[in-house]
């Protein structure tokens, strides 16, 4: 079974709580929870990839787990920017570069942001997400 650490680390407007796993000079492999889930969803997907040489990384995004707002006062926001400028800057403050990034849900919309504002961070995205209020009923249309 690969041994899972938990660490943190701050940016400018969190202290990010994530777990890390594989080879610390492994290929870094990002993966970006939804909303309202946690890393936890990520376990089995990481015991089915941890012996393929990938530095696993699974941050608890804003608002969940052990990850926590810097100042009391800072405005506590789900807007995908804001998970984007998280996301991006968790990247830069371990230096990571040539990042497989993975999410769904606001993991995804998070990944998304990235990869259209720092495409050279990135050597591969997979997302899995429903569009905002896709059932909702617009006109006659549903």
């Amino acid at each position: 079974m690969l041994q899972r650490h938990l660490f943190t680390c701050r940016t400018t407007e969190l202290e990010v709580a994530y777990e890390a796993s594989g080879p610390a000079r492994g290929r870094p492999l990002v993966l970006v929870h939804g909303w309202p889930d946690d890393i936890r969803c990520w376990d089995k997907t990481i015991e089915r990839i941890g012996d393929q040489g990938f530095r696993i990384y699974a941050p608890y995004l804003r608002g969940s787990g052990p990850t926590r707002f810097l100042n009391e006062a800072a405005v506590r926001s789900g807007a995908i920017a804001a998970l984007a400028l998280d996301l991006s800057q968790f990247l830069d403050v371990l230096d990571l570069n040539d990042v497989v990034l993975a999410g769904y849900d606001w993991g995804a919309r998070a990944a998304y942001g990235v990869a259209a504002l720092f495409p050279d961070l990135l050597t591969g995205l997979v997302v899995a997400a429903a569009g905002y209020a896709t059932a909702i009923r617009h006109g006659n249309a549903l």
